[in-house]
C-alpha cells in the first residue's frame, strides 16, 4: 500500500503506435531513457504507478491485435493496469477511482501522444482538481500536416502543448522536478 499522495500515469506507451504511419525511430531512444528515468524514479519514491492503454475495436490497437502491450525497451511494473477507448485516461478506464481510492492529489503525467492523450488527460485531471505535472521530455508525439499543407514538427506541437497547458492546467517539469516535486496546482 502507498501512502504518497502523488501518482505517475504513464498513458498508452505501446507497440500499437509502431504499426502507424507516421512512427518515427528516431525519438525513440531519448523518450525511452526519459521515461525510463522518470518510472525508476517514482519507483525508488514509492509513488504508485498507473499504466494506461488504448484500445479500439480493430487494427493495431484492438486487443486481438497482439500490440496493445508495452512499448519494447520500457521496463515498467505498474500497481494498476487500465484500458481506455477515449483520449482522457480518466473516462471509462477506472482510473479516476483508482486515483480517489488511494487519495491522490497530485499526477505526473507522460506518455505517447503529447497533444492528444496525455494533454487531453492533463487538462482532464487539472478540471477535476488534481495538480498535475506534465513531463513533456518523457512523452512522444510525432510530426503531423495541418488542413492547410503545413508541416508541424514534433517539437513545435509538443511545444505547442506546453504553451497551452502551462499555468493553467499543469505545471510543466523535467523528470527531476517531477520527482521532487510538491504539489502545485495551477492557477
Amino acid at each position: 500500500m502507498h501512502t504518497a499522495d502523488t501518482a505517475l500515469i504513464v498513458i498508452d506507451v505501446q507497440e500499437s503506435f509502431r504499426h502507424r504511419p507516421y512512427w518515427d525511430e528516431a525519438p525513440i531512444p531519448y523518450f525511452l531513457d526519459r521515461l525510463q528515468a522518470l518510472i525508476d524514479g517514482a519507483r525508488a519514491a514509492g509513488l504508485p504507478i498507473a499504466q494506461v492503454f488504448h484500445v479500439d475495436a480493430q487494427g493495431p490497437f484492438a486487443m486481438e491485435s497482439g500490440h496493445v502491450r508495452t512499448l519494447d525497451g520500457l521496463r515498467i511494473e505498474a500497481d494498476a493496469v487500465f484500458h481506455k477507448s477515449r483520449h482522457s485516461a480518466l473516462v471509462g478506464s477506472g482510473l479516476g477511482t483508482w486515483l480517489v481510492e488511494r487519495r491522490i492529489g497530485r499526477v505526473i503525467v507522460a506518455g505517447i501522444r503529447t497533444e492528444q492523450c496525455c494533454e487531453t488527460t492533463a487538462r482532464h485531471a487539472s478540471d477535476l482538481g488534481y495538480a498535475v505535472d506534465f513531463v513533456t521530455e518523457a512523452t512522444l508525439t510525432f510530426a503531423m500536416t495541418d488542413r492547410h499543407g503545413r508541416r508541424w514538427e514534433a517539437g513545435e506541437i509538443a511545444a505547442r502543448t506546453e504553451l497551452v497547458l502551462a499555468g493553467r492546467f499543469a505545471r510543466i517539469v523535467e523528470v527531476s522536478e517531477a520527482l521532487t516535486g510538491s504539489i502545485a496546482r495551477a492557477a
